[in-house]
């Protein structure tokens, strides 16, 4: 059985390499343009037209246009990436129209980079070549310097500058295990595409002479095999906001087409499946993703083994595996990204989950808000239909297993599980009360496993990679790395992930640059609406389910808002919990009552109306909610005031005693002044005034009406003398 599995595997995996043999013959110069609902929001497909009637005017045949999902640089889309063979991958940011006839006028028939587009440049000249060495803190030689200076030297010595050699730091490369750590460092080189792996200067000065300078790779110093992660740094290791980061479950992620399997297959796809399959055992599955410390990137942090262990052992023998995809955080969006970019990656890692707990049927549950998604997954499904990967006896291996979706109406509270069971059923989405758990009583009554994209996305790295090597990426408790979605006062937005036990700060400054504006970082906002706001003070804490949940938050799914001076913590409190009162499911009176009177409470103190007596009140309602509440939403809904009340009280106190809002956020109690030695009468103020409520004639002071200012700031925007004061 088992060589019947490996020879279905490599047959398959032979007529994708062929097809895509074919398809690159003539090594063709290759354009890469992003596809997903972020790149096309920003103008991906305009961008992607205008190529093809570039290259077709030009009657180029030696170009090929070649679409992937979303890299997760939100604030620099569409990106476009040139592959010439023989150079270093060129990336251009903000593409438009006009910026296609420059790419293909001047890079492609030129040859000449536009270096004052590219991707977080502008460049003065790249080099021809570059050296990307691994960061981490496992890497090591014998030697007794850094690897990074001895590099710099040899280098030099032998006559490479930096306008010949480019060497940056990256992450981890992903290509050692336990056992190797602290002996050898590593290095890519690019474009050779080639991982070395050296653990003394005599191999490294063997590898500069033979390779940099003689062009001849040494072969004994190659890393064999695909690292994870490493095809992504081989085409954006140059970008600092992504050379940072440690890719696992978005390994793929503007590397590969989304809808081609033939890809997928190129990249290691379904070789997990097949391992899985010849092993035959599902029990080896559950322990290695057990010892994998892989735990539920859904929010929870379940131990993803425990909860597939509880499900394989459950008596009844009709049992089901859902990927929930109901992503109803503000601000959060990795799983969509993921689903768009790497959807047969997911489907993987279901299918795997589906023979460890013993189920054949399975569900992804989508929110209908997610088209291109939805579309993606079907694909998806249909492509592995197609190829003998799902359906009826899965590779010659006698299991049988399929997916259907199941679209969600953007009810918040569906993403709790025994909710998403409800709606599944045709039901109202509406919590239960747990136990029992699904694992036992779940989808029509059945033993159930739930867990979301990001956890399945881990899965064939796991079995691929192995667990050990997994679990030492993370924390003494979670293996892995966790995606955060970087939003808000932050210089580089979008999709970041890093190795769980990773500091805040290292998030925010080291791969977000910082907060926007020279402004200070105030505070850090993790979890979404059911997350706490952790303080400036504390951005050298780790993030990692228990350390979150000690400050006063929670990982959630992995929505990160960064939040700096000019933030009211009180108006952000209010705000989240104005999301959590409206998408509460009214089932159970804590959730119910407890998010209406909180609001009730904010909308007073932000009005100038509040007392301290509304402070303890706030304190009482979030803890009883916390204790009381029928589910995890419910128990967690009051974390963003219990938090900031615990950090930043003063500005409450201040909202409260002084009725004054010190970030200038509150509108009502807020209100603006003209200084009248700073006003020239320029009357730029008072022909900006909506409600007309700015008096004066020219040349001289001018007044506002107090009564009748509806506190818009458009004065306070527009005054080019600093003349009007907000107080």
């Amino acid at each position: 059985m088992a060589n019947n599995i490996l020879e279905q595997y490599e047959t398959l995996v032979r007529r994708a390499d062929e097809t895509l043999r074919r398809r690159t013959d003539g090594n063709p110069i290759r354009i890469q343009v992003g596809s997903a609902t972020c790149e096309h929001a920003a103008g991906s497909r305009e961008v992607l037209d205008e190529f093809r009637k570039h290259i077709s005017a030009a009657g180029r045949s030696d170009i090929l246009l070649h679409q992937t999902g979303c890299t997760g640089r939100c604030s620099r889309e569409p990106i476009v990436g040139v592959m010439i063979p023989g150079q270093l991958p060129v990336k251009y940011e903000r593409v438009s129209r006009q910026l296609v006839h420059e790419i293909f006028t001047r890079h492609i028939q030129q040859g000449k980079p536009v270096l004052e587009r590219v991707l977080d440049g502008p460049l003065e000249k790249i080099a021809p070549r570059e050296l990307l060495i691994c960061g981490s803190a496992r890497c090591g030689w014998s030697g007794p310097r850094p690897f990074a200076t001895v590099l710099a030297e040899k280098l030099q010595a032998a006559g490479l500058g930096a306008d010949q050699v480019r060497v940056t730091q990256a992450s981890c490369f992903g290509a050692c295990n336990t056992a190797e750590a602290g002996r050898f460092s590593h290095l890519l080189v690019r474009p050779d595409k080639i991982l070395y792996r050296v653990k003394d200067e005599a191999e490294l000065d063997e590898l500069i002479r033979e390779h940099l300078v003689g062009g001849r790779p040494v072969e004994r110093l190659e890393v064999p095999g695909k690292t994870v992660g490493r095809k992504f740094l081989e085409l954006y290791g140059d970008v600092a906001f992504f050379n940072r980061q440690s890719r696992v479950a978005l390994r793929h992620n503007g590397v590969i087409d989304p809808e081609s399997i033939e890809e997928y297959f190129h990249y290691r796809g379904f070789q997990a499946l097949a391992k899985v399959l010849e092993k035959n055992d599902s029990k080896w599955v559950i322990d290695e993703i057990s010892r994998s410390k892989l735990r539920g990137r859904g929010g929870g942090g379940y131990p993803t083994g425990q909860k597939w262990k509880m499900a394989s052992g459950a008596t009844d023998k009709t049992r089901y595996l859902i990927c929930n995809a109901d992503e109803g955080d503000p601000g959060a969006f990795m799983d969509r990204s993921m689903l768009e970019s790497d959807p047969l990656n997911v489907v993987e890692g279901m299918i795997i989950g589906g023979f460890a707990i013993g189920a054949h049927q399975g569900f992804f549950y989508v929110r209908a808000e997610y088209p291109l998604a939805i579309e993606r997954i079907q694909r998806a499904i249909d492509l592995c239909h197609e190829w003998g990967l799902l359906g009826k006896n899965i590779l010659g291996s006698g299991f049988d297993f399929d997916l259907e979706i199941r679209l969600g109406a953007g009810a918040f509270v569906c993403g709790e599980e025994t909710a998403l069971i409800h709606s599944i059923e045709g039901e109202r989405g509406q919590p239960r009360v747990r136990p029992p758990y699904p694992t036992e009583h779940g989808l029509w009554s059945r033993p159930t496993v739930i867990n979301n994209v990001e956890t399945f996305a881990n899965v064939t790295a796991v079995i691929n990679y192995g667990a050990d090597w997994f679990a030492q990426i993370g924390s003494e408790k979670s293996g892995g790395t966790k995606v955060f979605a970087l939003a808000g006062k932050v210089t580089h937005t979008g999709l970041v992930e890093v190795p769980m036990g990773t500091t805040l700060r290292t998030v925010v400054d080291t791969i977000g640059g910082g907060p926007t504006g020279g402004k200070k970082l105030k505070a850090i906002q993790t979890g979404g609406p059911a997350g706490g706001c952790i303080p400036a003070k504390w951005a050298d804490l780790a993030v990692d389910f228990d350390t979150l949940a000690k400050a006063g938050s929670i990982m959630g799914s992995g929505g990160m808002i960064i939040l700096d001076e000019d933030d009211c913590m009180v108006d952000i409190a209010k705000y989240f919990m104005t999301f959590s009162q409206d998408e509460s499911c009214g089932k159970c009176t804590p959730c119910r009552e407890g998010t209406t009177r909180m609001l009730e409470i904010l909308e007073r103190i932000t009005s100038g109306n509040g007392t301290m007596e509304d402070l303890d009140k706030l304190k009482r309602l979030g803890l009883l909610m916390r204790r009381a509440s029928l589910c995890g939403l419910g128990r967690a809904a009051a974390n963003p005031i219990l938090s900031t009340l615990e950090h930043f009280r003063e500005e409450y106190v201040a909202h409260v005693t002084e009725r004054r809002c010190p970030a200038h956020k509150c509108k009502s109690l807020i209100h603006y002044e003209i200084n009248a030695d700073k006003c020239v009468g320029c009357t730029v103020c008072a022909r900006n005034c909506p409600v007309t409520c700015i008096s004066g004639v020219r040349k001289e002071p001018h007044i506002i009406d107090q009564l009748r200012c509806i506190k818009c700031g458009r004065c306070f925007e527009v005054c080019r003398f600093a003349a009007v004061k907000r107080m």
